[in-house]
Order: C-alpha cells, then sequence, then structure tokens
C-alpha cells in the first residue's frame, strides 16, 4: 500500500501568509491611527485637503467702471452678453411635465433659425451631436444682447438655456476711439482687459477688484444646508470722466469728415484744448476705427504717440526764443529767398525768389525759413533754442493720461541741423506737445499742464477720488512777448496776402500760425520733392481778444498738397465752437461771455438765491412753488458761464417734470436725477424730445429717455 506524503510545506507557506497578513493589518491601524492623530502626513495638510474637497468658492466679478465725457454720456460702458446652450442628456429631465433637455429637435432648430439668423440645418448638427451634455451654437450663439434673449425665452423651448456674461460696448462707435481705447475679454479667464487708450492706461481703476462666496458642498457640488457662507464683495471699479466735450469733439469729427468728401490723405489729426486749463476739449485722427469691432488700421495714436516733422508751426517758438533772450527786432531787415551754409546747402523759403528786403516781423507772416535762419545765424545758437523748446515741453513726454506716449526728439548739433530745427524740420514733434506749447500764449506767459482726465469717481458710493484742474508749470515768456507774437498770428492770419490768409475768418479772431514739412526719404537721404509728399499743419487761438480754445491740427499728404483740406475743417470747427459758446463772429473782449462759479444756493430762501443770482446777471428756472432752495443744478463750485442757467428746486412736495429740450445733455441728465428720475441718453449733443412730457406727476421708478442731437447743425 502507497504511503501517504506529508503536508509540511504546505504549512510552511500558511504561516507566511498569516504573518503577512497580521503585519500588514498592523500598518493599516497604525495608519489609521496617523490619519487620526496628525495634521499633516506626507508634507500633505490633512485639513486642508478635506476642505477643498468639501469647500466651493465662487468669484463674484466686479463691474468694470464706466467711461463718460465731460458732459455725461457714457463712453464706454459694460453691457450684458448671453451665450445660447442646449441640454441634450435626457437624465436632466427627472419630470417628464417639465422636460429639462431639448425634447423635439426638429422644432427648436425651425424656431432658433430665424433668430439667431442660422440655417435650420446648421442648428440640427449642433443638436444631434451624440454623448454630449449640452451643446453650444456657434459664433452666432454667442454675444446676444437682452432683446434677442427675451426673444428666445418667449418661446419657451424646453433644454434651451443662456449663461450670462458682459463685455465692453461703446455706445458712440467710432467718437474718440483712440482716447478711449478698448477692452476685450479674455477667453480663458473670461475678465475684460483694457489693451488701447485710456481703457489701458486706467484698466487697474476700471476693473474693480473681484469679490467670492465660499461655502460647504456635496458630492454634487451644491451648498450643504445650514452651513455658513464666507462673503467678500467685490469692489466695483471707479467711473472716469474725460475732459473730451461731447459737442466739440462731434464738431472736430464730423469737419474731418466733410473734408474727406472733397480730399484724400493719408491721416489727418486735430486736437483742441480749453486754453486757460489746457484739459483737452477734443482730439480725433483720420483713420479712426470702431471700438466694437476693432477695425483698425493702426493702433498708433498720432496724438500723442506717432512723433512728425511738425514744419514752420514751430517758427512761433524760434521767435518767442528770441524775444526771450533779448535778441529780437522785429524791424530788423534781411535779404529773403535763399540762404547758402558754410558747408555749401543751400535753404531756401517756399518761395525761392524771396520777397526781397524784407523785416523779420513781415518774415514770420510769409513763414520765411530764411527769415528764421537770419535770427539764429546773427543773434542765437544751439543751445538757446534747444533749452527755450526743452522749456516748452518738445523732447520730453507731457504725462497726458495715455499709454505709450513718445517724446518726440531735439537732436541737432551742426550749423544745417540748427537752421532745421529753427522751422520745424530733423527734429520731432506731438500734437499734444505742440498744443500745450502754445497755452503760454493764452496765459500771459505761463505753460500749462495739459490733462484728459476731468475727475475719477467711486461707483458704489460717489465720492470723487481724483480731480485734476489747471496747473501751471512756470512762466516761460513775458507779457510782451505775448503780446508781440499774438500781433505777428494775427497778421499771419488776417493780414492780406500771408500764408494764412485761407484761414480767416469774419470778423478776424482765429489767429494762427500754417506749417508745411517736407517729409523725410525713407532710405535716410534728404526729403522727397513730390508736390503732396508734405505734411500741412495749423497752430491757432481763438478767439484772439479773449482766447477759449487752442488747436492745432495736421494733415499728411493731402491731395494736391492743398492747404484746403486743413483750412476748410478747421473754419467749420470754430465757426461750431463759436456758435456752441454763445460768441457771434464779431465778438469781442468787451461782449465776452464771463465765467461765473455757482455758489451754494441750498438751504437759502428762494428770494435770496433769485438776488444773488440776479446781481450777477444768471439766468435761473425755479421748480415748483416752495420758499426754500432744497437742491441746485449745477451743483457748489461747478463754472459756468453768464449765459448758462441755474435750476432751483425748491421745498414743493408737488414738483412735475421739467421741460428739458434745449438743454445739454450734462445739465439736463443732473436735473431729472436730483429729482429721483432714472435718466437715459440716446445721442449726442442737446435734448432735443423727452419721452415723459413736461407737468407729469413724478412717480417712483420713473424713467425717461432723452433724445439727443448736437446743438448746431454743421456747416
Amino acid at each position: 500500500m502507497k504511503k501517504k506524503k506529508k503536508r509540511k510545506n504546505s504549512i510552511q507557506y500558511s504561516r507566511v501568509f498569516i504573518f503577512v497578513a497580521l503585519l500588514l493589518f498592523c500598518v493599516m491601524i497604525w495608519r489609521v491611527i496617523q490619519l487620526g492623530t496628525s495634521s499633516e502626513i506626507d508634507g500633505v495638510n490633512l485639513k486642508d485637503l478635506a476642505s477643498k474637497r468639501t469647500t466651493r468658492t465662487d468669484t463674484i466679478s466686479a463691474q468694470r467702471g464706466t467711461i463718460y465725457s465731460a458732459d455725461g454720456d457714457a463712453l464706454a460702458q459694460n453691457v450684458a452678453s448671453y451665450k445660447l446652450i442646449a441640454y441634450l442628456d435626457p437624465k436632466r429631465t427627472t419630470n417628464p411635465k417639465r422636460p429639462q433637455h431639448v425634447i423635439d429637435k426638429e422644432a427648436t432648430a425651425d424656431a432658433l433659425a430665424p433668430i439667431l439668423g442660422m440655417e435650420r440645418d446648421e442648428i440640427l448638427k449642433f443638436l444631434n451631436k451624440e454623448n454630449v451634455y449640452q451643446t453650444e451654437f456657434g459664433t452666432k450663439g454667442k454675444g446676444l444682447n437682452e432683446i434677442t434673449k427675451n426673444q428666445i425665452e418667449d418661446l419657451e423651448l424646453p433644454g434651451i438655456d443662456f449663461i450670462e456674461s458682459f463685455k465692453r460696448y461703446y455706445p458712440k462707435g467710432k467718437f474718440a476711439s483712440y482716447v478711449i481705447g478698448y477692452a476685450k475679454e479674455s477667453e480663458d479667464t473670461g475678465t475684460i482687459k483694457g489693451e488701447m487708450g485710456i481703457e489701458k492706461q486706467y484698466d487697474k481703476v476700471l476693473k474693480g477688484q473681484d469679490g467670492s462666496r465660499t461655502y460647504q458642498k456635496d458630492l454634487k457640488g451644491y451648498r450643504i444646508p445650514d452651513t455658513p457662507v464666507y462673503t467678500e464683495d467685490a469692489v466695483q471699479g471707479k467711473d472716469i470722466y474725460l475732459t473730451i466735450n461731447s459737442s466739440i469733439q462731434f464738431f472736430v469729427e464730423q469737419a474731418i469728415s466733410n473734408s474727406d468728401k472733397t480730399y484724400d490723405w493719408e491721416w489727418y489729426t486735430v486736437t483742441i484744448l480749453d486754453a486757460k486749463t489746457g484739459a483737452v476739449l477734443a482730439t480725433a485722427s483720420d483713420p479712426g476705427f470702431n471700438p466694437n469691432y476693432r477695425d483698425i488700421t493702426n493702433y498708433m495714436d498720432i496724438f500723442c504717440q506717432t512723433p512728425y516733422e511738425p514744419g514752420s508751426t514751430m517758427k512761433t517758438f524760434t521767435y518767442m526764443a528770441a524775444m526771450e533772450n533779448g535778441v529780437y527786432n522785429g524791424s530788423e531787415t534781411y535779404r529773403s529767398g535763399t540762404y547758402e551754409t558754410s558747408d555749401g546747402t543751400v535753404i531756401g523759403d517756399w518761395n525761392r525768389n524771396g520777397w526781397g528786403t524784407i523785416t523779420f516781423d513781415k518774415g514770420y507772416a510769409y513763414s520765411s525759413n530764411v527769415g528764421v535762419i537770419n535770427i539764429i545765424n546773427r543773434h542765437m545758437n544751439s543751445t538757446m533754442l534747444r533749452q527755450y523748446f526743452r522749456r516748452l515741453g518738445f523732447g520730453k513726454k507731457t504725462g497726458i493720461e495715455l499709454p505709450n506716449e513718445n517724446k518726440g526728439k531735439l537732436d541737432f548739433k551742426y550749423e544745417t541741423e540748427i537752421y532745421n530745427a529753427g522751422f520745424g524740420q530733423g527734429i520731432l514733434t506731438t500734437p499734444i506737445q505742440n498744443a500745450k506749447a502754445m497755452t503760454v500764449l493764452t496765459n500771459d506767459g505761463i505753460l500749462l499742464e495739459p490733462y484728459l482726465v476731468e475727475k475719477i469717481v467711486d461707483s458704489d458710493t460717489g465720492e470723487v477720488t481724483l480731480e485734476n484742474k489747471r496747473t501751471e508749470i512756470e512762466r516761460v515768456a513775458s507779457t510782451g512777448t505775448v503780446q508781440k507774437m499774438i500781433s505777428l498770428m494775427d497778421d499771419t492770419v488776417n493780414g492780406y496776402g500771408n500764408t494764412g490768409s485761407g484761414f480767416r475768418i469774419d470778423g478776424g479772431e482765429l489767429i494762427g500760425k500754417t506749417g508745411t514739412a517736407q517729409i523725410a526719404s525713407e532710405n535716410g537721404r534728404g526729403y522727397l520733392q513730390g508736390q503732396e509728399d508734405i505734411i500741412s499743419s495749423f497752430s491757432g487761438i481763438y478767439p484772439k481778444s479773449n482766447p477759449q480754445i487752442i488747436i492745432y491740427a495736421s494733415v499728411k499728404r493731402p491731395s494736391g498738397g492743398s492747404q484746403k483740406a486743413l483750412s476748410n475743417a478747421i473754419k467749420e470747427i470754430v465757426k461750431n465752437v463759436s456758435k456752441y459758446y454763445g460768441n457771434s463772429d464779431t465778438q469781442t473782449a468787451s461782449i465776452a461771455i464771463a465765467d461765473y462759479k455757482v455758489p451754494s444756493l441750498v438751504n437759502k430762501k428762494l428770494d435770496t438765491a433769485k438776488t444773488m443770482l440776479d446781481a450777477n446777471g444768471i439766468k435761473y428756472v425755479v421748480l415748483g412753488n416752495g420758499v426754500k432752495v432744497m437742491k441746485q443744478t449745477p451743483s457748489k463750485d461747478d463754472v459756468i458761464t453768464t449765459n448758462d442757467t441755474i435750476f432751483l428746486i425748491t421745498n414743493d412736495s408737488n414738483i412735475k417734470v421739467p421741460n428739458v429740450v434745449g438743454y445739454s445733455s450734462k445739465v439736463a441728465k443732473d436735473l431729472l436725477t436730483k429729482l429721483g428720475i432714472s435718466v437715459t441718453l440716446d445721442g449726442v449733443g442737446y435734448v432735443t424730445s423727452q419721452s415723459v412730457a413736461p407737468d407729469t406727476d413724478i412717480t417712483d421708478g420713473l424713467a425717461i429717455t432723452l433724445t439727443l442731437s448736437p446743438k448746431y447743425v454743421v456747416e
């Protein structure tokens, strides 16, 4: 009989298995104890890990601030934008009577097609996607406005929903586009970021600071009931009010547009400053662009980023340099026509034959290059010229509130370079530098700091966090120099047969200096000689008897080399600005409209307020039958003119809707807002109609739309 084998090896294996199992169990127990008693394992904070798995933080987006014109027109603002989505997963529907996914794809496509402007089959391609939870509808399903959203919601289509976001909208399109710039939404983060102009320069101020909402969530991501919610409120972006005057900006842009109907050019730019404060009232360049579409052909703003040779407008500052150095004698004579330098270079007047022997005064009116050369050669040197140009702000940044400002160039050393610089060739300047330098002539020799931002306002509290006003830099010219230059500029435009006579207007109140700069050859050797290879410029003041505005304009390669491409536009602008300010074409200082600083009339008896205003010749309108002033528009310390109107709101509980037709958008909006009425502006300029009739009772939630248009028809 065969003997049975012993299972010794099997027993040994069993013992090993049991030992290993016990060891693993002990390790597990030790690990559990370690996890339960330790706050950190292998460098991982267990509390933070658990918190991340059960805690959710949602971002509360800050609203980007609005950019306004000086008169309260919204130039850049946030508007709600919607993306259309469709839920395709049947698992979303738990109650068949209330479906939460798309049931009838054919009917859904038929209903959406006309609203989205898409073909039915194109929509079905999105709806027929397989194994997806939801779908979008391409570019035509994005960026939908409130009206389109409401149209789709009214269809009550199952499974159709929207994702809300915000986009930057520019209500006036191309209006002041280079100043405003643009901001766009990031595809990665969804945040809106400034990319150009004020939008870029003040991006941090405009965007505010996002907040957050933190809470405990369940496995599906929903908040666990009765658990705390920690909220950090968003800090809304601040609003920026520019110095841009909507009406004057419109006059400028319309004049450029009208000139474009007759003349061609490579580019055209016009800048207008307030003569007494340095505030930029308008600046426009053509070609422009629409920030809503960003159809940009040139990302460089000529106003402050693209310096060019200014030409003979610089003669004004060369003459001033001679006067301030005590070496100018306007009666001194020279031989006009051409001048040969020591190295044999021949420099000529635009009229190479000259005008014979003439005075330096007449040389300015004729825009004689040879006259400038003789002043420098006889009485000055490069240091005197360069130092004075720099005192006026050339060769350095003005500090205007826009990104990437260019400081220009004042490099001249050798004889020919010095002479060329004296009449604006071989140096580079920007329009804002030229306009800034002109403030000396409208402020009795004081150079002003130009500025583009009037104030920054906290949109939540209304607190003004920054306010810019007239800023004096230094005195750079005597009263005698200013008066002499005003006389020379007057003769240039209003004298018979002088170079600026094409800019003369009735009454002779526009004065200035013309300039024609040759365009440098791209190969760096000399200048182009074509008739149209020029930059034509004008630097002027209006009105001469009581300056209100400074004008600086340039056009590159005007068709036919015609100065009329500038003169027609400038005269049109001045004519409309004259009407806007209430001037006549022949207005003199004796009948000039004066400024008036508005006093505080709030809490004063109505009769007292009337007496104060009557004594200063200020017009006013009383709202209500009360005996005490409770509110006023304009507010205390606002500066108006003696041609404006002050509104006095009395302590009458039954005030009706006023008639604001004919008033500026700023005055009308301010008045109605103080009466508790919500205001929407449609257009630019002055009120031509209002959606709620005058004398209507003012009720809670009353809203009114004001239709606006420029006060004067541009001729």
